[in-house]
């Protein structure tokens, strides 16, 4: 029996159109009105992903989040009503795959799903050695999905990672949001470039010093980010 995907919402007209999208397109789904039944249940079988509100009765979104990010490693997408950039960029610093703003559509939910769980899976990629940056200062290992900084790890999602990949691939080239979205997420949908932004500014915090004054991911302003760093040989 395949893992499930868990629908946390406690909205039954909108879980009940999503598990019926999600099972059409062959996902066994597990759906959970509270937060606390996805955590229990998690810890008696992990799921391969869980699409979270974060306005529940029980508990928190966020508060459910860590508690299933505690089980196990699989990704999260967050669905909920709340649009800003801010709350996109908190969602994102949590560690979130993927954030549905409502209303939306089930269709591009369910290619959101299969984009995450795409990228999700580790695979190598390429054949591309360990890349090292400024002196050692930066490592990315393109086969072990591993990123140092001053030889210590660096925790990304899976999101981060290939977006820290696809930029740091080509040093000083400029790519546009559509261009990240495109090569880094693997698909794009109207609106969702700017959600670029706010992994750029989750990777900021990771793995610069100073994110205000970032040494390799840098803004071209009206065009998009350029990677700064330079490649050791």
């Amino acid at each position: 029996m395949s893992q499930p995907v868990f629908v946390v919402e406690d909205e039954k007209k909108i879980a009940r159109v999503v598990k019926a999208y999600l099972e059409g397109a062959g996902y066994r789904v597990l759906h959970f009105e509270k937060g606390r039944d996805a955590i229990d249940y998690a810890l008696k079988e992990t799921p391969i992903l869980a699409i979270l509100d974060l306005m529940l009765p029980d508990m928190s979104g966020e508060e459910v989040f860590q508690g299933l990010k505690e089980i196990g490693d699989f990704p999260i997408i967050m669905l909920t009503a709340k649009s800003s950039e801010e709350e996109r960029v908190a969602g994102f610093a949590l560690g979130a795959d993927d954030y549905v703003v409502k209303p939306f559509s089930p269709r591009e939910l369910v290619f959101r799903v299969k984009a995450v769980l795409k990228r999700a899976q580790k695979k190598d990629m390429g054949d591309t050695e360990s890349m090292s940056f400024n002196n050692g200062l930066l490592i990315i290992d393109g086969r072990s999905y591993e990123v140092k900084k001053n030889n210590s790890p660096v925790s990304l999602t899976p999101t981060e990672f290939k977006v820290l990949f696809v930029i740091a691939s080509y040093p000083g080239k400029v790519f546009t949001r559509y261009e990240l979205v495109e090569k880094a997420l693997g698909y794009q949908f109207e609106g969702y470039e700017r959600s670029v932004d706010a992994h750029i500014k989750n990777l900021r915090h990771k793995i610069e010093d100073d994110p205000k004054r970032p040494l390799f991911i840098h803004t071209i302003y009206g065009v998009g980010y350029r990677f700064g760093g330079k490649r050791d040989v």
